[in-house]
């Protein structure tokens, strides 16, 4: 006697190529993704109506009280540290909304005689 066997279910399609679809695109937004400094010291941006937007470069950091951060140089360092530095594109500032308007306007002083790039002042939108 002859039994024959029950037909196979189908198989479902495999889920592997999608899975690896999405860990390939998971990488390439990671690599290609630019991550922003982080402040020094907590900044609250003063607030603007304008719609441009701040880019990632070399920023001055001003806290409230006046304290300087560029890069890795804090204090009076940061003029050496953006003397050295050259180039003439303007300085990004990063100044808390709290910052004296006589403590930005000397800083913007002295950075007028260190770079002939000028300087941007990024603030938030309001």
């Amino acid at each position: 006697m002859r039994i024959d066997m029950p037909p196979r279910k189908p198989r479902g399609e495999s889920i592997i190529p999608m899975i690896n679809v999405v860990f390939l695109l998971l990488i390439f937004f990671l690599l290609t993704a630019q991550i922003s400094q982080p402040t020094p010291f907590p900044l609250t941006p003063p607030e603007s109506a304008s719609d441009v937007r701040a880019e990632d470069r070399d920023v001055l950091f001003i806290s409230a009280r006046g304290e300087l951060a560029w890069n890795e140089a804090e204090g009076e360092a940061v003029w050496t540290a953006i003397a050295a530095h050259g180039g003439e594109a303007p300085v990004e500032i990063r100044a808390d909304a709290a910052t004296p308007a006589h403590t930005l306007a000397e800083h913007l002083a002295r950075l007028r005689t260190i770079r002939t790039g000028g300087a941007r002042l990024v603030v938030s939108r309001g």
